[in-house]
């Protein structure tokens, strides 16, 4: 059994059923692990689970923490990122119902090399590795949902990492609204600005500043309650 979850500071809370760093095509394909196994197998996963309950700012996971298994979010949003040598955070996802925490060493072994915190308050159901490893042997519909969930997380952090490396900071947060904009909740986006800074590695104040420029030049609207109106999602796609 891990240990007991810790306490991070509290954050703005989002909109429940967020999941960032992915494009739309990806949203419309959330592959919720228990849904799409058998009966049988699904009774298997359930009676190997133990449930876990965390409140909003508990850690299920903290990077170097020895890794022994994962968590399947039932309800609830999770957020996982990195920590650098600096102590500066990089934003890698918020992690919705019918995902799971833990990767990538989903059966057990190292230590985990970032963390995840709640950012709501979750019901999950925690899977100890070894013991979800032999049930993945015996029972090829969830390791083929494994792999897959393993495939949905791979490409998230692909679009993450093709858009830190390739972009000027104005460029990444011009994307990062547009794919945000594309998801099926639309085009309100409730994320604070030191969130999206955390998302494309920059400040808060240089998000900021440029999130005034796209007012300014009406690609955005910035609501009194925080929120922000994508206006132009294909104009924010294509700058340069």
């Amino acid at each position: 059994m891990n240990k007991p979850p810790g306490r991070a500071r509290r954050r703005p809370a989002l909109p429940s059923g967020a999941l960032l760093l992915s494009d739309s095509a990806l949203d419309s394909k959330v592959p919720d692990l228990l849904a799409r196994l058998p009966v049988g197998v699904r009774a298997d996963v359930l009676a190997l689970g133990r449930a876990r309950t965390c409140h909003a700012g508990d850690i299920l996971f903290e990077q170097g923490q020895a890794h022994n298994g994962l968590v399947l979010i039932q309800s609830g949003l999770v957020r996982s990122y990195y920590t650098s040598e600096d102590a500066r955070e990089l934003t890698l996802g918020y992690w919705s119902a019918g995902h799971f925490v833990g990767a990538p060493q989903m059966f057990g072994g190292g230590q985990h090399v970032w963390t995840s915190v709640a950012e709501q308050d979750i019901h999950g159901l925690w899977l100890p590795g070894a013991e979800l490893r032999t049930l993945a042997g015996k029972h090829a519909p969830l390791a083929v949902a494994l792999c897959d969930a393993l495939v949905h997380k791979s490409q998230c952090y692909c679009a993450l990492l093709q858009l830190l490396a390739t972009h000027s900071m104005r460029v990444r947060l011009a994307r990062l609204l547009s794919m945000l904009a594309a998801r099926p909740s639309g085009p309100l986006i409730a994320l604070s600005h030191g969130q999206l800074a955390s998302i494309i590695g920059a400040t808060r104040q240089c998000v900021s500043q440029t999130l005034a420029q796209f007012a300014q030049a009406e690609l955005v609207v910035r609501n009194e309650n925080g929120t922000l109106l994508i206006q132009q999602p294909c104009l924010l796609a294509r700058l340069r």
